[in-house]
């Protein structure tokens, strides 16, 4: 007879919740590497100005943000495996949607609400109540696994996406991003649970804990988290940062850096490409990230990010060229490995300064690099239309992000317990 100590030890049910996490953000990404490849086409099609497009890209990525807090309430209230699989539902009927629109307010509605607010259920709010129900130890490797997820899918969609659009036009690649969400709702319905104790299992790295009643008032304690959170230092310096994040990467480089790129004569396949190995890159950099997370200090890993962000953004416009050469691929591997790197820190701050609420302020924390992203969006296409030349924001983005890190040194330790927990 094999003793116990001889057994196999079986792999904790938290990994393969974690694997479904990651499966269903990959598929969900494909949305979110669209609107870049989207601007020339629609302005081709329609006439619409860059900023036009740029305001219906700018709603969706607000939306994005400011669902976050609201969805990981709910989570709380309805369950992850509800929430998750009607935001995809929704996000895969407002991206079809845009097959038939004919006026610019159809763009907005389709693409900025439906699929804003699809996308805000499955943001990061997502991966941070999963990991912090899911899992004790090991949570600063998990968030940057399931951070990394958006990058590729990113990496999986962006150059069949742009070779779509391309040889095929933009409807083609609307119709991949719409099955690609609706493929992943049976595997989130069938496999993803929503507490430990659904399966008579401790978190990973835990001891046993009932599965707590669902929340109810989920919009009410949204708001009541954030009025508590809102009286702290620490998550205005959070939310500051974070929004400088959201502005210099989904608002900026993710919307702006293919047209921009085009513009100096580089074909859309290519900027595509490059934008795809970032994804690569965002990979390596965010589970680095995580792993960095668990071993040092959160704050002085966000000033490094930051301000490595920065230096990079103000030499992006004297790289810009018709073809790829050795510096600007050095920049895309530098930007791709700083990319979400933010994720993780950031996500341990505000675990260490609000504990149980975490998810819900880190929400809220979200909707700021949304609201940067959508604002960074917006200005970008204005700028382009009014400068013939995407120069001025890459700098004005560059000195943003010193600002953050600066930002970023100023948030204290949290020596006691949680400020909001």
């Amino acid at each position: 007879m094999r003793s116990a100590a001889a057994l196999p030890r079986r792999v904790h049910r938290a990994w393969s919740v974690a694997a479904v996490t990651f499966v269903t953000i990959i598929g969900a990404a494909a949305f979110a590497s669209l609107p870049g490849l989207l601007i020339e086409p629609l302005h081709e099609e329609f006439a619409w100005s860059r900023g036009t497009i740029g305001f219906a890209v700018s709603v969706n990525l607000a939306l994005y943000g400011l669902t976050a807090p609201f969805a990981a309430a709910l989570m709380d209230r309805f369950g992850i495996r509800r929430v998750v699989a009607l935001a995809l539902l929704v996000i895969s009927g407002g991206t079809v949607a845009t097959l038939w629109m004919t006026a610019s307010w159809q763009l907005v509605l389709f693409w900025g609400v439906l699929v804003g607010l699809g996308s805000g259920s499955m943001a990061l709010a997502f991966a941070a109540t999963v990991t912090n129900r899911w899992f004790t130890a090991r949570r600063g490797l998990v968030t940057g696994i399931l951070t990394a997820a958006g990058a590729s899918g990113q990496l999986v969609f962006l150059p069949l996406l742009s070779w779509l659009v391309v040889h095929h036009g933009w409807r083609p690649a609307a119709v991949t991003v719409s099955l690609a969400a609706l493929s992943v709702v049976p595997f989130v319905w069938l496999l993803l649970r929503d507490h430990p104790a659904d399966v008579g299992l401790a978190p990973y790295g835990g001891t046993w804990a009932e599965k707590p009643a669902p929340a109810a008032g989920a919009a009410r304690r949204a708001v009541t988290v954030l009025f508590k959170a809102a009286r702290t230092g620490p998550f205005w310096l959070l939310a500051g940062t974070f929004a400088i994040c959201g502005a210099s990467t989904n608002g900026l480089v993710k919307t702006h850096f293919v047209p921009a790129a085009h513009d100096h004569g580089m074909p859309v396949t290519a900027a595509a490409g490059l934008l795809a190995v970032i994804g690569v890159f965002d990979v390596i950099g965010t589970v680095a990230s995580g792993w960095f997370t668990d071993r040092f200090e959160a704050r002085r890993l966000l000033a490094v990010y930051y301000a490595l962000r920065g230096i990079s953004l103000m030499f992006l416009p004297v790289l810009l060229a018709p073809s790829v050469h050795p510096p600007m691929v050095f920049f895309i591997v530098f930007y791709g490995l700083d990319w979400v790197a933010t994720v993780p820190p950031t996500i341990a701050l505000c675990r260490e300064h609000y504990g149980e609420d975490s998810a819900i302020v880190f929400g809220w924390v979200l909707a700021s690099h949304q609201v940067g992203a959508a604002l960074v969006a917006f200005l970008g296409g204005l700028a382009r239309d009014a400068f013939g030349s995407y120069d001025l924001v890459w700098y004005a983005s560059g000195a943003l992000c010193a600002m953050a890190a600066l930002m970023a040194m100023v948030i204290r330790r949290r020596t006691h317990g949680p400020l909001a927990a």
